[in-house]
């Protein structure tokens, strides 16, 4: 393992990752870790130079295409590649797995989002450099990527020659989703390359240029320009450099596409990229900008363990680089914008993993990301037609807006048959449609937003129960949802999910609630989304299939049945797949017919449940079911183990719920060195912030209020972070002796704390004695 994360000491402390050793063989994890966005675009942390394992990327959010053929699925395309720099020094090509390297260090600074490298190398035939690079990707112009390189010759004078351009022959994974487009160099100095999505007839231009000075001093080197099919290259020589002289190679580059808003054409584009600056002018706007909208608004503060501190940092970091706030028509990828895994399409874990975030950090950001799922209405209605339902059924996976369900229908192969195997979700994982209706009612209670409820947020709890009524099976003298695969997707066509029934329930149950509001306090609106959905008929299926919707009860055990069957099932000992190293260890003893008769638990299922909908179930019930269930859960996705930390926490276990913590925020900072190949884990990323806020921190939302019971690990002595509720921005500082609540609003506050009703007046401070 040669991830380290102690390199920073006073204002650089807990803010630096640094990978110590160059590993080839784990060029992946770094790749994905060490990746650099704005939510504009995310850039996959390849070197300079070329290497056999690496996976270079480049994504651009929202800008969806599909490879044409029956077994391919609308994909985030991998953009042109503008970080590609080809060093020639003396005669020997810079590339670390030849000659030796004599000193190395790549480190990633989370404060001022800038990726750098420190590497002494000594050539093949015998000369030694000191090669310093680093890059950004611009938060402050959100199209800009910049770089730059200094190299000393340590032993001799130094013949160097670079060639670097555009290079847009990148696939995904052997997919081309581009077709050729207009190559062109300005005024000897801006390298242009325009490309074509092939299905949806996006256009993208790419635009770089190079900058040198040699001892400070600006200079212009000999150059001369290549092109090639989707790809446009220049190679510079700039002369002799004398021995512990330095010179610096600066490149700029800059990527724009026709989705965006301000998009008008590419002369248009060129002439705003014509008119960037030098590397430090932008380095320092960049960091400026990470300061003002990302540290400021976010400032959580661990005391008593310094890695707790950097795994919450890293959390925001990813949480900033992975959103599209300047669009409401994109969403959050499950890997975000740091590599090709799940194709760049959003699930459930922006809602209930990922969304909670913004919800109590940064409300803005919030309704942009439910604004999407509105926008997407088209796409779930017809979803739903197509599987016969009403209402808006939303996809498992969502792309385009008006796109529908674009989950694969093929996947890994089985081991048992040798077939691929079907991927069931997109048909029948349905719970996701009651999770974003949560979502809306979550972001409702804590927000008090009432423009986006009357704009967005009713409509998305109508339409939503509209399509459960009609999902409802009658079965004697209740309703029914069978054939479903539930949160555990080791658990395929079950009957009666219980995570799915209560939250369907939950769903109906919220449509009545709001319709019968807004009779009565907005009688106009609720005409106009009556005519939309045929509510006056369907309220009445509300009420009539809401209280006979069956809800799995807990047992004589106090066990909730996840589903009808699974209490029944063969149970294994779990032991040596929950302590493997991989994830899916499983299979490679069994396929999944076989794990689906038997007792196991992909992840948080039950659990999740619990922690959702939290006040409808017993301390005691809580507990039985951890018991139960816990140890037969592998914890095979990332988001598992979040969810119960924030559990343990509540049933009082500090130390399992530190545990559970300890590995959330190792999925991707942690010793597997292929854990995080495909892009870092989303939901793991939130939840790992929703773990220290809502699980450590305590804060809850139950039926409309605040409530705050902290439960602050041993390992810690203090915890401070901040939320806003009803539009008043609250700073908590959690203690083990005391709690502090500052008020920075001009409005009093009303939650419990600890089980006590309290009033925070404007603009004050309450303190626990």
């Amino acid at each position: 393992m040669s991830l380290k994360y102690d390199k920073g000491t006073e204002k650089s402390k807990n803010w630096l990752i640094t990978e110590t050793q160059f590993q080839p063989e784990a060029l992946g994890k770094v790749e994905a870790v060490f990746s650099l966005g704005n939510g504009y675009m995310g850039l996959r942390s390849t070197t300079e130079e070329r290497y056999a394992n690496e996976a270079r990327g480049n994504f651009v959010a929202g800008t969806f295409n599909k490879f044409l053929g029956d077994k391919e699925v609308t994909e985030l395309p991998n953009a042109a590649d503008m970080t590609e720099m080809i060093f020639t020094l003396n005669g020997d090509t810079f590339q670390l797995t030849d000659g030796d390297i004599l000193d190395f260090d790549r480190t990633l600074n989370l404060k001022d989002a800038e990726l750098s490298r420190h590497i002494h190398w000594r050539s093949p035939s015998g000369s030694e450099y000191k090669l310093i690079f680093t890059r950004f990707v611009s938060l402050d112009n959100k199209h800009i990527i910049a770089q730059k390189v200094a190299i000393t010759p340590l032993s001799s004078d130094l013949t160097l020659t670079l060639r670097s351009g555009i290079n847009g022959q990148m696939t995904n994974t052997g997919t081309q989703h581009f077709k050729e487009g207009v190559l062109r160099l300005y005024d000897q100095k801006i390298m242009k390359l325009e490309a074509h999505t092939t299905e949806s007839n996006i256009d993208f231009v790419h635009f770089s240029q190079h900058a040198f000075k040699k001892e400070n001093i600006n200079f212009t080197p000999k150059n001369t320009i290549f092109m090639d099919r989707r790809k446009i290259f220049t190679a510079f020589e700039p002369g002799i450099i004398k021995k512990n002289e330095t010179v610096t190679i600066e490149k700029v580059s800059g990527v724009y596409t026709s989705r965006d808003k301000d998009w008008i054409d590419v002369d248009t584009a060129l002439a705003n990229f014509t008119s960037t600056s030098d590397y430090d002018t932008l380095f320092q706007a960049h960091r400026n900008a990470w300061e003002s909208q990302v540290w400021e608004q976010y400032p959580i503060q661990i005391e008593g363990v310094d890695f707790d501190q950097l795994a919450i940092r890293f959390a925001i970091y990813h949480l900033t680089g992975m959103t599209p706030v300047h669009d409401n028509r994109m969403n959050i990828s499950a890997k975000g914008l740091s590599g090709e895994g799940y194709k760049g399409h959003a699930f459930w874990d922006t809602e209930i993993f990922v969304l909670p975030f913004f919800t109590t950090s940064n409300p803005k950001i919030a309704r942009q990301l439910l604004e999407y799922r509105s926008l997407s209405i088209p796409g779930a209605v017809r979803k739903a037609i197509d599987n016969n339902y009403e209402g808006a059924m939303f996809p498992w996976e969502s792309a385009w807006l008006e796109d529908g369900e674009v989950t694969p229908v093929w996947g890994a192969a089985d081991i048992i048959t040798g077939e691929p195997t079907k991927i069931w979700s997109g048909f029948i994982e349905q719970h996701i449609t009651a999770d974003i209706a949560f979502a809306v009612w979550q972001y409702y209670q804590f927000t008090g937003d009432q423009d986006f409820m009357e704009k967005h947020g009713y409509e998305l709890l109508f339409a939503t129960a509209v399509f459960w009524q009609s999902r409802l099976e009658e079965k004697g003298n209740r309703y029914e949802i069978t054939g479903v695969v539930g949160p555990d997707e080791y658990k395929e066509h079950v009957d009666n999910n219980a995570f799915t029934n209560y939250m369907a329930h939950w769903n109906l149950e919220k449509a009545i609630h709001y319709h019968d509001l807004l009779q009565e306090k907005n009688p106009e609106l609720l005409a106009s989304l009556s005519a939309k959905w045929d509510l006056p008929n369907n309220y009445q299926k509300w009420q009539e299939k809401a209280a006979k919707l069956y809800l799995p009860q807990p047992n004589t055990e106090l066990v909730i049945p996840q589903d009808d069957t699974y209490l029944s099932k063969k149970i294994i000992d779990l032991a040596p797949y929950k302590e493997a190293s991989q994830v899916g260890a499983l299979f490679l003893d069994y396929n999944l017919d076989q794990v689906n008769d038997m007792q196991i638990t992909k992840q948080a299922d039950v659990m999740i449940l619990l922690y959702l909908l939290e006040n409808e179930f017993s301390p005691e019930v809580k507990q039985a079911n951890w018991d139960y269930y816990e140890p037969k859960t592998l914890h095979d996705s990332s988001l598992s183990r979040a969810t119960h930390s924030i559990l343990a926490s509540d049933l009082g276990d500090k130390d399992l719920a530190y545990s559970m913590f300890e590995k959330a925020s190792r999925i991707d900072l942690g010793p597997n060195m292929k854990s995080s190949d495909a892009g870092i884990h989303a939901a793991s990323i939130g939840g790992i912030w929703q773990v220290v806020v809502n699980g450590f921190g305590g804060v809850r939302m139950l039926d409309g209020k605040l409530y705050l019971h902290p439960h602050l690990p041993e390992k810690w002595t203090a915890l401070q972070f901040p939320i806003y509720w009803k539009g008043s921005r609250l700073e908590i500082k959690v203690t083990q002796e005391s709690t502090t609540i500052t008020n920075t609003s001009d409005n009093a506050v009303a939650l419990a704390l600890n089980g006590t009703e309290i009033s925070i007046l404007a603009n004050t401070t309450f303190t626990t004695n």
